[in-house]
């Protein structure tokens, strides 16, 4: 008998179904408070110009009125719903302008030669490759008025000696250095440096040209002196710890004291550049950045410790409730770990999401729901609304939605009672295994997107490397560098302190042998070209949807979180040019051979990453090979297209030298004021006038000739988009 067939359903069932799951979300709208102030910043933050604050404050008094009237109406819920977020966009958008008017502050002007820097080192940043960083507060600068002198500059050292050799925090310094503005984007629509700088009031970048002089200073404000006092404890802690560390496991420690100082201070100084990028390869760099998985594995394991030892001790577990005085003890060590970290963004970001889970143990809440997370979200976008737009918050809340999310779905196992212990633990080490793994994946995902349009890899084996990596630092890691760290304040003896030290330091080393080991694998890793930003902005909400939905069309989030993955890229651009015309790069053969390879590595490598291209194993030869360079000009070789010759001075050259550039070049860049003679007639010829107009640019074939895509009009014009021509 045939069976029959199942009707479809109706367009009025399909209604009814919609609505009926509509009503589903009436106690989850509160979840949607934080998108939609996270929208209102984004709004600010994407315009091309920027805007006074009055009609921001008229839509937020007009919002104001109607979720009001609305409210007091009392019967239409959900039109009070839509108009109480649109009421905190408006409140977004005008709280992120607040904030950006508040942190200007001058901008070092472009312009060339050294200059002396006089001012207090505040604390030792990232180091770069060139050597360490220092962030400066400048007293003086020479040839700028007091009240044009930027309140932070960045300067790289350049010199040997490593993090020994730089001067700690709270030292007066002099320093000659070629300082110039932030640089905007390497690329069109790339990573906007200058943005950052902005709202970390940074003025200036530069590099010293001799190591910095110690010089008597009057002191400095109670503020800045505070600062310094605090950093340079986090500098000493660091310097420490590494030391102690390397003289449990002796000088070959594998790479274990500096991960252990890099994930207790957020101090990078001391772990090898080689590591570094072996745990961004295999989908580990979440190691480098004090952020939810330090701040909850050490959080974490006081609250749990704490909790044993007040209920250890009869008097105090009968008087009081224990839960909730391990809850502060907890709060208290956040608190502590937030100053030891330097307190940069994501520590904050995670300090503020665990101090929302304690709290709710205060006030008797579940302290890891949706609610909090949204409340943690908040109070984060109120204080920083430019981090809506930052990688770090994007995926540490993508993934935390993610997990909570995955955590209200996953069903709840029936044990059986009776069992024998062997078998009990066989299946309490099944659920953590499939619960491990669960997580890794979940995790995973929500981070994809961001992960390929960012940073342009995909790591292959980054579920393996996550679940493996963060067990070893949640159970072992933390918290040995939590006793360590105890120890050494309490000045216990090397009889107690040594096996701490050396638990600690095999378990970072075990972390540094996972980052390799995965990294190194054959197909670790697979390199994605960056999507339109349109497609970021579908893969994002699409996860935000599927988190916060409740019902069946959770669906149609994850159909829309591959936008990054599936979004057709077009065609990529043939060549590059640095935002001050100083170095190009062309495109061959899916590599990118720069005209000077050793001037703008970064540049160079920040537009290969995000075209997904490679670099060459040896610059110098593959550069060889299609330009003739000297110290004064580039003229291009063999058949690579399009062919670009440079004059790099400003000093004119003579009329059949720039004849010998232009001819057989499509693309010429002078640097130069000089009239070009009529051999360079059907040459695109790029000044340094257009540099500064447009910033960086990159090059399409367009028909016969070539098509120009400029960074700054992605930019548009907003206070921290000032023309800048250095890297």
């Amino acid at each position: 008998m045939a069976r029959p067939r199942r009707p479809l359903l109706s367009p009025s069932a399909l209604a009814h179904g919609l609505l009926d799951e509509i009503g589903l979300q009436r106690e989850r709208v509160f979840l949607w408070s934080p998108v939609a102030f996270g929208v209102g910043a984004a709004t600010y933050l994407g315009l091309k110009s920027e805007p006074t604050v009055w009609p921001g404050l008229f839509a937020l008094a007009l919002c104001g009125v109607l979720f009001a009237g609305l409210w007091l109406w009392g019967r239409r819920f959900w039109w009070s719903a839509l108009s109480g977020l649109l009421l905190i966009g408006c409140l977004g958008f005008v709280l992120a302008k607040r904030h950006s008017d508040a942190m200007a502050a001058p901008i070092m002007p472009a312009r060339p030669g050294f200059t002396l820097i006089e001012g207090w080192v505040v604390d030792i940043d990232t180091p770069s490759p060139r050597g360490e960083r220092i962030i400066v507060a400048p007293t003086r600068i020479a040839g700028l008025a007091p009240d044009a002198t930027p309140v932070r500059v960045r300067i790289v050292l350049g010199a040997p000696g490593g993090p020994e050799a730089a001067p700690p925090p709270g030292t007066p310094v002099a320093v000659r250095a070629l300082l110039d503005p932030p640089p905007g984007p390497a690329t069109p629509g790339g990573y906007d440096f200058a943005r950052d700088a902005w709202f970390s009031g940074i003025g200036g970048v530069g590099l010293a040209q001799s190591p910095p002089a110690y010089i008597p200073l009057s002191p400095p404000p109670w503020q800045l002196r505070l600062e310094m006092t605090i950093n340079a404890l986090r500098w000493r802690i660091a310097a420490q710890l590494v030391e102690d560390i390397r003289q449990v496991m002796g000088p070959d420690d594998g790479g274990a004291a500096g991960l252990a100082a890099a994930v207790t201070t957020s101090h990078q100084d001391w772990l090898d550049p080689a590591h570094r990028d072996d745990l961004r390869a295999s989908g580990l760099a979440h190691m480098l950045a004090i952020a939810g998985l330090h701040t909850a594995a050490l959080s974490g394991f006081a609250f749990f410790i704490s909790r044993a030892v007040f209920a250890s001790i009869p008097w105090l577990a009968l008087r009081f409730p224990i839960k909730k005085l391990a809850a502060l003890t907890a709060l208290a060590v956040v608190g502590a770990y937030l100053l030891l970290s330097g307190a940069h963004a994501p520590a904050r970001r995670a300090a503020i999401t665990a101090s929302v889970a304690f709290f709710a143990i205060l006030v008797d809440r579940r302290a890891v729901s949706l609610h909090s997370l949204a409340v943690a979200a908040l109070v984060i976008l109120a204080q920083e609304p430019e981090v809506v737009v930052s990688p770090g918050f994007e995926m540490s809340f993508c993934a935390t939605a993610a997990l909570i999310a995955l955590a209200e779905v996953w069903p709840r196992p029936v044990r059986a009672t009776g069992l024998p212990w062997p078998l009990r633990l066989l299946q309490w080490a099944r659920d953590a295994f499939v619960g491990a793994l669960a997580v890794s994946v979940v995790a995973g995902a929500a981070t994809a997107p961001f992960a390929i349009q960012h940073f342009n890899r995909m790591a292959n084996y980054g579920v393996l490397a996550n679940l493996s990596a963060d067990l070893v630092a949640s159970l072992l890691l933390m918290p040995a560098l939590a006793l360590a760290l105890l120890a050494q304040t309490l000045g216990l003896g090397a009889d107690v302190a040594s096996p701490i030290l050396l638990a600690a330091g095999w378990s970072a080393r075990t972390v540094i042998t996972l980052g390799q080991t995965f990294a190194q694998a054959p197909g670790s890793g697979l390199a994605w070209p960056s999507a339109p930003e349109i497609a970021l902005l579908i893969s994002y909400l699409g996860i935000v949807f599927a988190c916060l939905w409740r019902g069946r069309l959770r669906a149609v989030g994850l159909v829309l979180s591959f936008a990054v993955l599936a979004w057709p890229r077009g065609a990529a651009p043939v060549a590059w040019i640095a935002n001050d015309g100083g170095d190009a790069a062309i495109s061959v053969g899916g590599e990118a051979i720069a005209l000077k390879p050793d001037v703008r590595a970064y540049a160079v490598g920040q537009w290969a990453q995000r075209r997904a291209l490679t670099l060459p194993a040896d610059p110098d030869a593959a550069t060889a090979t299609a330009f003739d360079c000297t110290r004064l000009a580039c003229r291009p070789l063999g058949p690579f297209h399009p062919a670009i010759a440079a004059w790099w001075t400003k000093r004119a050259p003579r009329p059949e030298v720039l004849g010998a550039l232009c001819a057989g070049a499509d693309i010429l860049i002078l640097r130069a004021s000089v009239t070009p003679p009529a051999a360079c007639t059907d040459v695109t010829l790029l000044t340094r006038a257009d540099f500064d107009r447009g910033g960086a640019v990159e090059i399409y074939p367009s028909g016969e000739g070539w098509r120009l895509d400029w960074a700054q009009p992605y930019r548009g014009e907003r206070p921290w988009s000032v023309s800048d021509s250095a890297e």
